[in-house]
């Protein structure tokens, strides 16, 4: 069976305040051409299918036409939720459209519930597992701590024990949205750390033969069998090295892999550039960037004159624009942002505790802080989700 693989379209999304949807139509286009251009039996979406739990209007009419465009090709779709969607309104009609041949999961209830599809040597099954917020589903999978390695595991514990009810060969697939052990996270990535931790190891899905993942926007193989495709288009200047593409997985009859990269129509190229502005406007060897969105980071020890006015006569695309002075670690005019780059919220948090009080919080205070971060992001999913 042929599988093409992908993930995080993020419809709506704008880039840097450049909006995206003209692009994620031309992807819409190239996916639906390559899965005519390579006869492929099955695709699978997994996750962010949208920016955000409630999208704009275009966002929704270009789902829409994707929907369109998928089922006319009469080639089944499976699409889980991921942590920018809204699973409820991403699943409104799932039964309906489920008779189109596009399968939505998004009920975290239904991960042990297969899309069954057949090829010329036996059952495949799909198993959807939409992303599991800890906080709100460690009930249903009756865990006693929530975490995302505990609620994927229980998740997958259903797969294993209906998959292992079925014909001797059947072949398995698994769409996950997840932070996996070995992915390399960029920029434009929602954190989903729980209780200091965000992944989870490879392991977790064992027992199946292919694991389509979503979550992080850099095509990557963890294993032979366990790949993010990435997102189709970049989403943040931390991209500007990534090559995006889809993966065109096929799966034989004993259910080993192979894949290869399909690559995806790129709206204009990401260029990080950083210097001098009078050393990034003379330099003959940026030429190439000219046509490029452009990032300029400003090494400047005092800030100059329109900066931006300048920079985009050179380069028109220039969409933004850092100031960093060189300057030592410990100079006093170092920015406060500076000091704290690369530090998370709950760090910043004990640095803060240590500077008032003299000494940084204790187990059982480093606790309560994790749990009050933890509950802060749980209450903003719901309420995300209830607008």
């Amino acid at each position: 069976m042929r599988i093409l693989h992908t993930s995080d379209w993020h419809l709506g999304r704008a880039f840097h305040r450049v909006s995206m949807l003209g692009a994620q139509s031309e992807f819409i286009g190239h996916l639906v051409a390559a899965v005519r251009e390579h006869e492929v039996d099955a695709v699978v979406v997994a996750g962010d299918v949208y920016d955000r739990a409630v999208p704009p209007l275009a966002a929704v009419e270009l789902f829409d036409d994707a929907l369109h465009r998928l089922a006319d090709l009469g080639v089944p779709t499976v699409m889980i939720s991921g942590n920018h969607d809204s699973a409820r309104r991403l699943g409104v009609g799932a039964g309906l459209i489920d008779r189109a041949g596009i399968h939505l999961r998004t009920e975290p209830s239904a991960c042990g519930t297969p899309v069954v599809l057949a090829d010329a040597y036996g059952d495949v099954a799909f198993y959807g597992l939409p992303y599991l917020e800890p906080a709100l589903v460690k009930d249903e999978f009756a865990v006693e701590r929530a975490g995302h390695e505990t609620v994927l595991a229980a998740a997958m514990d259903r797969v294993r024990a209906d998959l292992a009810a079925r014909p001797a060969g059947t072949r398995s697939v698994v769409l996950a949205h997840a932070f996996v052990t070995g992915g390399e996270p960029s920029d434009s990535e929602r954190d989903i750390t729980v209780g200091g931790v965000a992944a989870v190891p490879a392991g977790v899905f064992d027992g199946v033969d292919y694991v389509a993942l979503g979550h992080l926007h850099g095509c990557q193989t963890l294993t032979g069998r366990v790949r993010y495709s990435g997102s189709p288009l970049a989403y943040s200047f931390s991209e500007a090295g990534h090559r995006k593409s889809m993966w065109l997985v096929d799966l034989a009859a004993d259910g080993t892999v192979t894949a290869e990269r399909l690559d995806c129509p790129v709206p204009r190229p990401l260029a990080r550039l950083r210097g001098t502005l009078d050393d990034l406007l003379a330099d003959p060897a940026l030429t190439p960037h000219e046509d490029a969105w452009v990032e300029a980071t400003l090494t400047d020890p005092v800030r100059p004159a329109d900066p931006m006015a300048r920079l985009t006569d050179r380069f028109p695309h220039t969409l933004s624009l850092v100031f960093d002075p060189d300057r030592a670690p410990d100079d006093p005019d170092v920015s406060y942002a500076r000091r704290l780059a690369g530090r998370t919220d709950r760090q910043i948090a004990e640095d803060f505790v240590a500077h008032v009080r003299g000494a940084g919080p204790d187990e059982h205070e480093l606790a309560v802080l994790s749990e009050a971060f933890d509950a802060v992001r749980a209450d903003g999913t719901v309420r995300e989700v209830a607008r």
